[in-house]
């Protein structure tokens, strides 16, 4: 998972790419990157480390252009090093960058034809880089360059590229470039800001960029949809894929996205209150008469849905942990060593809250268990009776193959165990998960403006079908054993 983001104005851009993503850093913290569009020539700066790190030293200053894209960086393919930050560059045709947010699911294949049938060579092992080619490729294609063509090439990258994926992109010669898969698994918002000199245009991957940037929300970026803004301002859109099935990565709105952010038309703040109330109601009708006394969240994206129990049961809320700002999100972190690590650096528990009280801790997920783990032990070590958890997701039984990093199966506490061993294994008095149905509901919301999703991390049905021995080859490449072993 990354967040992207790319702008079309009046005057230089770079300050406000930067802005844009300091509020979309919780999507990823491995590295950062910005290109601009300075008359004929690019100008990029990217790196490892946190947004801030990377333009460090008036990094900023000398990106000058009035168009410009940016990237912040969460490693799911390939390695976690520096020539993997985005975005990437190539200089035929006419020069692209590109910056993506997502997963290929035939990237060895694609790999193998932009070597062969395109001749086009791939530098680093990023799907993103590989996309980069195929759309390079296609655009020199069609000969001249223009809207037209930009929007005919897009459509040839969705027939030969497979998986979830948003895009922006920058082309000399015409402008900005952006796009998202046929199935909307990932997401893209479309922003506009009128101005005196004229309209400049944004995309990025939540809406809470456009908000902070003073763009005002249009709309989101249709499934197979391609945008470009040229140089001057003019905006195109066509949908220039096949039809899909509109499935949207339902974990944006679980743990990923900001809770001021819309996605899809959808408040994640309001979903992941509906989240709340329908894990209120199960607890309600497994344990009527519950012994809870406090319902605290495991901060922060399940603040929301804990707020809402302690409404529906009937019980106080507490803030239990104070969450130190400066360690990242645990989730997200490459390895599981450094993730142990860091559970206890992040979070510390207040003893008044738990001490002599039967406390429901409430998370967002339980993916590979291991903060949860610890967190029940904190919860002991500060004085509770019975420690019960909660989970605003169904049980994460099966790896997730579009951008999120969850690459083999055995690295899920879910998977192979029912939810009585979950419980023995992360300690708990008791454990209760939502079930899919009512997140589905929950998220999807009263006016049902999502039919379905892809919910592939707990069902298992994956939207884009996947190709026989996949999983076994993403184990080998992006298991945390396969990480530690490349170093």
């Amino acid at each position: 998972m990354c967040g992207i983001i790319g702008i079309v104005g009046r005057s230089d851009v770079a300050a406000r790419l930067y802005d844009g993503l300091t509020v979309l850093q919780h999507r990823g913290q491995d590295a950062a990157g910005i290109a601009t569009v300075d008359g004929s020539r690019f100008r990029l700066h990217k790196g490892t480390g946190l947004v801030s790190d990377v333009f460090a030293n008036d990094g900023v200053r000398e990106l000058t252009g009035r168009m410009g894209i940016g990237h912040c960086r969460y490693p799911t393919a390939g390695s976690a090093g520096s020539d993997e930050a985005q975005p990437f560059y190539t200089g035929a045709p006419w020069g692209i960058a590109l910056a993506h947010n997502g997963n290929l699911i035939n990237t060895e294949a694609l790999r193998r034809e932009v070597f062969e049938q395109d001749r086009r060579h791939v530098n680093t092992e990023s799907d993103s880089e590989v996309l980069m080619h195929v759309l390079a490729h296609e655009l020199a294609e069609r000969g001249a360059l223009t809207p037209a063509s930009a929007l005919a090439a897009v459509g040839a990258v969705h027939r030969r590229c497979k998986g979830g994926y948003a895009i922006v992109s920058l082309v000399l010669g015409l402008g900005l470039v952006a796009f998202r898969d046929p199935n909307g698994i990932r997401p893209l918002v479309l922003g506009k800001r009128e101005t005196p000199e004229g309209d400049e245009y944004a995309v990025a991957s939540e809406s809470v960029a456009l908000d902070l940037l003073g763009f005002k929300l249009v709309r989101d970026v249709k499934p197979g949809e391609a945008i470009v803004v040229t140089a001057d301002g003019q905006l195109h859109a066509e949908v220039v894929a096949e039809p899909g099935r509109f499935a949207p990565c339902i974990f944006e709105f679980v743990y990923f996205a900001r809770p001021d952010s819309m996605i899809d038309n959808v408040s994640v703040h309001k979903a992941r209150m509906r989240m709340g109330q329908k894990l209120g109601e199960k607890i309600l009708r497994l344990r009527p008469d519950h012994d809870i006394d406090t319902v605290i969240p495991i901060p922060d994206s399940s603040r929301d849905a804990a707020l809402e129990i302690a409404n529906v049961i009937g019980v106080k809320y507490r803030e239990g942990f104070v969450k130190n700002r400066y360690v990242g999100r645990t989730f997200i972190m490459p390895g599981q060593e450094l993730r142990t690590k860091s559970v206890r650096r992040k979070l510390n528990p207040i003893p008044l809250e738990f001490r002599n009280r039967v406390v429901l801790l409430v998370d967002d997920s339980i993916v590979r268990g291991t903060t949860s783990q610890q967190i029940v032990q904190m919860a002991r070590e500060a004085g509770a009776k019975k420690v019960y958890l909660a989970s605003a997701a169904p049980p994460v039984r099966h790896p997730n193959i579009y951008g999120i990093d969850m690459p083999a199966a055995e690295e899920l506490v879910a998977h192979g165990r029912t939810e009585e061993e979950i419980q023995r294994h992360l300690g708990s008095d008791w454990l209760i998960y939502q079930d899919l149905p009512d997140l589905e509901t929950a998220v999807s919301g009263p006016k049902n403006r999502i039919a379905s999703f892809d919910t592939s991390c707990f069902s298992g049905d994956y939207v884009t079908g996947v190709a026989e021995g996949y999983f076994d080859a993403l184990k080998g490449e992006r298991s945390d054993a396969a990480k530690a072993a490349r170093g």
